[in-house]
């Protein structure tokens, strides 16, 4: 197959734009696309300091690449959670520490959580979850906890995660087909600050996931390409086997769910009951000062005074 633009030949054949691009025009197209996404969300501006969460896989570590191609002033945070099963943590580290080579002058933040707080996430969980199921919701306090923090304290006016759209598509599916209506009102490219939570955006929100992995290709970026070791069976992962089944019959059919569903909730064409009713009301964690709807501490901070 041929580059529609040059005739060479092409890396990636993106079904559902009939478009086929050699390597050039690909890196070209994706870096404009993201450029075009940052524009129409209004996610940031040249001026915005942004924090981007960097996980060492391909999704944030091509986020990363783009905004520094793109000129913004954009620093990494690395969470270390302390996953010892298949080295991942570890490896994750050193892939993220291979990148900051080949881009110098960019700045990384990095939190052991181990170090910081006396557990890795592993750890933690096994104590407060007594040894049952996986450390996936523990983890996803802690993560949420430590972006907000870095952001909010490294006077950031942006954190980007690397989502695509098979990941946002997944949430989507899986949220509607519980009618998880509190979730899906928050599900957006972009979250604004309030409340003491830093503004969240997420520019690759519209790119497939393969054509985010043919960038990070592309462009030499080595990532790692093992899922957490506590992933093996989530949700997400078997709706996105479902979306992909679709998608093969219908090429683009996640494409216009994901953002029919996101043009409607811009146009007020989606209401949901969440919408009239007051919201929670919001108060400093009187330890770490983080904002919570819970009476007293936090839920992170909770997590750490049940191991005194």
């Amino acid at each position: 197959m041929k580059c529609r633009k040059c005739g060479k030949p092409a890396v990636i054949n993106m079904r559902h734009h009939k478009l086929a691009l050699c390597a050039d025009h690909f890196i070209e197209w994706f870096v404009r696309q993201t450029e075009r996404t940052i524009e129409k969300y209004r996610m940031f501006t040249r001026d915005s300091r942004i924090l981007v969460a960097v996980s060492g896989g391909k999704d944030s570590l091509s986020l990363w690449d783009v905004l520094l191609e793109l000129g913004y002033k954009a620093d990494g945070l690395y969470i270390d959670l302390g996953i010892e099963a298949n080295d991942y943590s570890k490896t994750s580290h050193a892939k993220i520490d291979a990148f900051m080579e080949n881009h110098p002058g960019a700045r990384l933040h990095v939190v052991d959580i181990k170090a910081t707080y006396g557990e890795s996430i592993p750890e933690v969980a096994m104590r407060v979850r007594r040894g049952r199921g996986k450390p996936c919701s523990v983890c996803g306090i802690v993560k949420r906890h430590e972006m907000n923090r870095i952001a909010i304290e490294g006077g950031y006016d942006v954190l980007a995660t690397g989502h695509n759209l098979d990941d946002e598509v997944a949430v989507l599916f899986l949220n509607t087909l519980h009618w998880q209506t509190g979730y899906l009102a928050r599900q957006a490219p972009v979250l604004p600050a309030e409340n003491g939570f830093a503004k969240k955006v997420k520019p690759l929100c519209r790119f497939y996931e393969r054509e985010v992995a043919a960038y990070a290709l592309v462009k030499g970026i080595d990532y790692i390409y093992d899922e957490c070791p506590f992933a093996v069976g989530a949700k997400t992962i078997f709706y996105k086997g479902i979306l992909n089944q679709i998608e093969e019959k219908s090429p683009g059919a996640k494409h216009q769910f994901y953002l029919n569903y996101v043009d409607a909730r811009r146009k007020g064409k989606i209401k949901f009951a969440e919408d009239d009713e007051e919201p929670p009301e919001m108060h400093p964690c009187p330890k770490c000062g983080q904002p919570t709807t819970a009476p007293g501490l936090c839920t992170f901070c909770r997590l750490w005074e049940s191991n005194k």
